[in-house]
């Protein structure tokens, strides 16, 4: 562990020598030195600039997010400091930003995400991601820390998702194929028109696996669509849309034995009962976007949301179905206030989702070997979920180099919860107004840097089942968690803007710490039991080097280093305190090496390691560290004027490390087995992409 934590020491250092020596050496060649392109963010900002965000953001371009296998997007959200994607299987996965999040048994929670104007995040408080084809995404912005009143509810932060509406001017067709490792194939067609007044894209893919554990295979089929209409210099419509369909094995979690000397094979109940989760899942949206006056716009959304799962396990058949819809409007402007100029945001978002599940019983052993067997219902219930977000923000540009940006938060939710069988019942329940206030400070050396402090406080609301007792009756004393965030950082550009960096220091204290209690094989209660702390330094550093008029190289560092502890916590008698948060590692780094030629050619490296991560909040067992290795090589090139080509290969976890890309956080032993903490991850692999586009 000592050695560890020197190697880390020694590269954070090599990452600042290594940006100011390029910042010295872009200064004495800047004539070779290519600027690097400066980075817009959503329109949902009071801002549209990164370099005015008083706020860490992550920001993972359409390249980024390609220039893997097309089908992995934890690989790309990797890459940004303080962000961690656990994912297995591509279905099964875990984000956390600065450890917010790392304990949640199953999936994403306490961070909001949009695609476009529509929330991916439902009335529970559960996001994902994933099933977005990463193809037909122009970028991804990943806010760390709830430093943004715009977005609501998000503890942890938000992720903001931009859809491609459209290609180049005129008309583009494209074709993608990808092949790869354990049976890995995907293809996609792709129609993109822009005009003067309107554009179009529209996407179809197909994605399938076999998978390379146990009753692992995967496929999944999706229709994008996207793109503007009565586009005129003071309004639009924007349209969007994606339609998937699913079909998903899993082979669960398995022991530290089992990791160790069969990580391939799937828990056995799994296999025995051939386990998986089925779904069509839609959403879509329109925008309205106008400008009032010279100095006042207004955007305004509206959208619905719909999912229908089926998902048998070995101990139940879970049925669920969801529709949400709602709108958001958000006003924008500028004013001066005397002698400042001021711009402003408000708005107001509605949010309303109707959940509808069942569980019956799974009689696959008494099946003869053919799997799920559907037998009596266990039981049933409906919830109708509904939240209303109002939020301002204010920007006052106090001078050249100062301005103070300030706003406000107020969310308001309530939800029903009728129990159907085996007992009828009716409660509803709302929580009092949330009140979270952020205000930040920054100066400008010059238009190129920004130096900023920002105060925040954000929350997370118990999914509906926390807030229940064991006998399903609503627990009216569980109440959200609370955070408040302190951050100091700075974005740079150096030499002629060939060199950027970042640097964040934050501490964040959650109240409430909502501790999730396992009474059954799915059955999950609440309780506010502690509070805990988040404190670390991120660091980001891109730099571009044109060498010469052939070549070029783009290195790029990023690091994390954090302390998440639990500062007082103590559960069924269990006192915690000073113990690591599970889930998360106190440490991760990035490094890569993207080299191109004017000819296309081109050659990427990247590199990940991984910190130990506490599995159990005793921590008395840890996943051990690791590190990944990913090559990748292709050529762009044209066949002839209007068809551009691509061929591309890479090699994933070239070192063949065995490591687990997923935990189970306090994972519980039955009998005398030991705890399933461990998802294994994918072994060396490789993987093929062909792309054909073509403008008319």
């Amino acid at each position: 562990m000592a050695t560890r934590k020197h190697s880390l020491s020694l590269l954070l250092i090599l990452c600042f020598q290594f940006g100011c020596a390029q910042e010295n050496k872009a200064l004495d060649t800047v004539a070779k030195g290519t600027p690097l392109k400066e980075i817009l963010i959503s329109a949902r900002h009071i801002n549209d600039s990164l370099l005015n965000a008083p706020a860490a953001i992550g920001i993972l371009s359409e390249n980024d997010l390609q220039r893997n296998n097309h089908s992995d997007i934890s690989t790309a959200m990797n890459t940004i400091p303080g962000v961690l994607m656990q994912s297995s299987n591509i279905t099964t996965n875990r984000i956390s930003i600065r450890g917010i999040g790392a304990r949640t048994p199953y999936g994403t929670n306490k961070i909001r995400a949009f695609y476009g104007s529509i929330p991916l995040t439902s009335g529970d408080s559960e996001t994902t991601i994933e099933d977005l084809d990463t193809e037909n995404i122009s970028q991804i912005e990943i806010i760390k820390g709830p430093l943004s009143s715009v977005y609501g509810a998000g503890l942890g932060g938000a992720i903001v998702i931009t859809p491609r509406l459209s290609g180049d001017f005129g008309s583009e067709a494209k074709i993608s194929t990808t092949y790869g490792s354990f049976g890995l194939i995907k293809n996609s067609l792709n129609y993109s028109y822009d005009s003067k007044s309107s554009s179009l894209n529209i996407g179809y893919h197909k994605l399938q696996t076999d998978g390379w554990r146990e009753n692992s295979a995967y496929a999944r089929e999706g229709i994008t669509l996207g793109g503007e209409l009565f586009r005129k210099p003071n309004s639009k419509l924007t349209y969007f849309g994606n339609y998937n369909w699913l079909r998903a094995f899993i082979p669960s979690s398995v022991t530290l034995k089992s990791f160790e000397e069969s990580p391939k094979a799937a828990a056995p109940t799994w296999i025995a009962s051939k386990g998986y989760k089925a779904y069509n899942s839609f959403l879509g949206g329109l925008a309205y976007d106008w400008n009032l006056s010279k100095n006042i716009s207004n955007s305004t959304s509206l959208f619905v949301n719909y999912k229908d799962n089926f998902e048998p396990r070995p101990f139940d058949i879970l049925g669920q179905y969801t529709f949400a819809h709602g709108a958001r409007t958000q006003f924008s402007g500028s004013f001066n206030l005397g002698k400042i100029g001021t711009k402003f945001t408000a708005g107001l978002e509605y949010f309303k989702d109707d959940y509808s599940g069942r569980n019956l019983e799974n009689l696959y052993l008494q099946n003869n070997g053919f799997g799920t067997l559907e037998g009596n219902l266990l039981a049933a219930s409906n919830q109708n979920r509904e939240f209303y977000n109002a939020f301002a923000q204010l920007r006052l540009l106090l001078s050249h180099k100062f301005e103070l940006q300030a706003g406000v938060n107020v969310n308001k939710t309530k939800f029903n919860l009728e129990n159907t069988y085996p007992s009828t019942s009716t409660e509803d329940y709302s929580y009092n107004a949330i009140w979270s206030p952020q205000a930040s400070l920054l100066f400008k050396p010059d238009h190129l840097k920004t130096i900023y402090f920002s105060l925040s406080r954000g929350f997370s609301l118990p999914s509906v089942e926390e807030t229940l007792t064991a006998s399903g009756t609503i627990n009216s004393d569980i109440k959200p968690e609370i955070g408040d965030n302190y951050e100091l950082g700075g974005k740079f550009y150096f030499g002629n803007k060939s060199l950027y960096t970042e640097i964040s220091l934050y501490q964040m204290k959650i109240k409430n710490l909502l501790v999730a209690e396992r009474i059954g094989d799915d059955h999950y209660v609440g309780v506010n039991a502690g509070e805990t702390s988040h404190q670390g330094i991120e660091v980001l550093v891109n730099y571009h080097w044109r060498i010469n008029p052939v070549f070029s190289l783009d290195p790029n560092v990023s690091a994390s280093i954090g302390k998440y502890e639990f500062e007082s916590f103590n559960d069924r008698g269990n006192d915690f305190s000073g113990n690591a948060l599970t889930g998360v590692p106190s440490d991760k780094i990035n490094a890569g090496l993207l080299c191109e030629t004017r000819f296309g050619l081109y050659v990427s490296a990247d590199f990940l390691y991984v910190d130990e991560i506490p599995l159990n909040d005793a921590n008395s067992a840890y996943a051990d560290s690791y590190n990944l290795l990913n090559l990748n090589a292709g050529w762009k090139f044209k066949i002839f004027k209007d068809l551009d080509s691509q061929v591309s290969a890479g090699v994933n976890n070239i070192a063949d490390t065995e490591y687990a890309s997923l935990i189970l956080p306090n994972a519980t032993a039955v009998g005398n087995a030991q705890p399933r903490y461990y998802y294994p991850g994918l072994p060396v692999n490789y993987y093929g992409n062909i792309v054909l586009d073509y403008h008319f």
